[in-house]
């Protein structure tokens, strides 16, 4: 059905340019944070201040409602928090390697340490935010890449391992 054929192409086409809701400039190192509301906090902050929100307290009471509806907090140390909301007008992944452990709860109970939000619209709810959640998490279903993310320093690296698994 035509119906079918629109939604394939629209998921399609806005897979060819998920590799490009990541740049160098969107991972940060050392990030000091105590819980996981100032790991939301300061990726709300960097959504703005890097021009994919307009609205800091849109974008973290998102982050903060998804949370609620169950933990992002994934394996490994890692989680993927995200934000759906028309505050946000692009779509964008930011990554915060934080300076210490933060209790989340996760699938291994271990803490976090590495943070991979995901931000999108609203009006792209249903596609690009499912897309990119599921490229992100079949990337850390690979130790490799895992391991390439927690051992690098290099925010250029970072943001390829992350680019190559979405695109």
């Amino acid at each position: 059905p035509q119906g079918y054929r629109q939604a394939a192409h629209e998921i399609l086409g806005k897979e060819s340019k998920m590799s490009e809701m990541i740049a160098s400039t969107n991972v940060f190192l050392n990030v000091e944070a105590k819980s996981v509301d100032d790991v939301l906090e300061f990726l709300s902050s960097k959504a703005v201040e890097l021009g994919y929100a307009d609205d800091k307290d849109a974008v973290l009471a998102s982050f903060k409602h998804r949370e609620e509806l169950g933990s992002t907090g994934m394996a490994d140390g890692f989680a993927i928090p995200y934000a759906k909301d028309d505050a946000i007008k692009k779509p964008g992944i930011l990554v915060a390697k934080l300076a210490n452990d933060v209790a989340w709860k996760s699938t291994d109970d271990v803490p976090v340490t590495t943070a991979i939000g995901l931000l999108m619209p609203g009006a792209e709810a249903g596609t690009t935010h499912l897309l990119g959640l599921a490229k992100v998490s079949s990337m850390l279903m690979h130790e490799d890449a895992r391991k390439r993310i927690a051992e690098s320093d290099d925010p250029a690296a970072i943001a390829s391992v992350i680019a190559d698994a979405v695109k």
